[in-house]
């Protein structure tokens, strides 16, 4: 496994620690001399493995280590398997509340082609596909949802991270290379890939990325904390960096007069960028822990939020500073996470609980409906919006596309 393979793996998912933490803080048993031997340079096991994961989940995250590099001979990866599932299992998260209500809908999954993709991001096209991006492959994938029909796009930089998806008017799918330090294009008539490199080495994590009105491309870069522009014209890049350090920009959206709006994921902080003269503006939001994934905008131009945190579905009014909060139907560990507005009723979706969930909040009579999702949806960090208005998740862990039909 390649240094460059192994820290990208390692910043998404880290299997590993730091030798001298290792020693410390890793039960022994067969299994844990395979890990330290196959692990030499990352971030800390302890802060990485979180809620751990069922036998399943474990298979699927060496499957990818596998996409990322790593070759173990089969004795090994059974011993390796046998000590994750064994030391590192699942811990209990929240039940997924399911709220009954008027609306009906039917929920379609689809296992991606390539075992351990991790996709991400989905995107609906206006050609009625459904795209999404294949982190631990390197991949765009693209499903005809008439037929079932896969197909995947290798990328020209190995080990790019595909991260977040929008199209361009042409039909081209670009995308945020969140471990190769760019930003690529994708024409899917020819297969050609195109990438924009970022102009300052410290900025190594593109994350997510719009277009305004202009056909001006913006993203995030969470851990840089920057917001970055590039005109696709010229393939210049600015980066902008926003007023609060370490503020973490995460999700993104563009309401109707053109301003950009982020959720900053470090700080209890919605941001704007005003197009023309890049100044940026922060919204603090009025609870300290609050931390805001994602983010979406309805037709009056009002921003809500997914508060990771805390639980929170989140109303800002950038005209006053107003905020209103609900909680999420299945408690303060709900995660809520990707979110998107379908005829300005909030869809989302709680990623921290077991199954996740598909969460409906109607602004105007302010009562919320649930689903849990079949296969436990694990974990959808980001959504989607077809042309005919139906709801699409793309499932990292369970390694699925899902098609939410809204059919009453």
């Amino acid at each position: 496994m390649s240094k460059k393979s192994l820290q990208w793996w390692l910043a998404g998912a880290s299997l590993c620690a730091v030798l001298p933490v290792w020693s410390q803080t890793m039960p022994e048993g067969p299994g844990r001399e395979i890990l330290d031997r196959s692990c030499n340079t990352c971030h800390a096991f302890s802060a990485r493995v979180g809620g751990g994961y069922t036998a399943q989940g474990w298979a699927t995250v060496l499957r990818m280590m596998s996409n990322q590099g790593l070759v173990l001979a089969v004795d090994q990866s059974l011993t390796l398997s046998d000590y994750l599932i064994r030391n590192f299992p699942e811990k209990a998260k929240p039940a997924g509340v399911a709220i009954p209500g008027p609306v009906q809908v039917s929920i379609k999954a689809w296992q991606v082609p390539t075992p351990g993709s991790r996709p991400h991001d989905p995107l609906a096209t206006k050609d009625g596909a459904l795209w999404y991006s294949g982190q631990m492959a390197n991949v765009l994938g693209r499903l005809d949802p008439r037929t079932g029909q896969f197909k995947e796009y290798a990328l020209k930089t190995a080990h790019s991270g595909p991260h977040g998806l929008v199209e361009d008017q042409g039909g081209n799918i670009w995308y945020t290379g969140n471990t190769g330090a760019l930003i690529g294009k994708l024409d899917p008539a020819t297969g050609a890939n195109s990438e924009y490199p970022m102009p300052d080495p410290a900025v190594r994590d593109p994350h997510t990325l719009v277009f305004d009105r202009d056909g001006i491309l913006w993203f995030t870069a969470q851990n840089a904390n920057r917001i970055g522009r590039l005109d696709p014209a010229t393939g210049e890049i600015k980066l902008l960096t926003p007023p609060t350090a370490n503020s973490r920009p995460y999700g993104m959206a563009v309401n109707s007069k053109g301003t950009v709006f982020y959720v900053a994921f470090g700080s209890n902080r919605v941001g704007s960028v005003d197009p023309k003269t890049l100044a940026i503006r922060e919204y603090p939001l009025p609870d300290a822990a609050s931390r805001p994934r994602r983010i979406t905008i309805t037709s009056d131009d009002i921003v809500w939020y997914a508060d990771c945190s805390r639980g929170y579905l989140g109303r800002l009014d950038p005209a006053s500073g107003k905020v209103s909060e609900w909680p999420s139907p299945s408690g303060p560990k709900a995660e809520p996470y990707g979110i998107s507005a379908i005829h300005d009723i909030i869809w989302y979706s709680e990623s921290g609980t077991t199954p996740n969930t598909i969460v409906r909040f109607d602004p105007k009579s302010e009562r919320f409906q649930s689903w849990n999702i079949p296969g436990g949806g694990n974990i959808v960090r980001n959504t989607s919006v077809t042309s005919d208005g139906n709801f699409v998740l793309a499932n990292s862990l369970t390694n699925q596309l899902t098609l939410v039909t809204i059919t009453k």
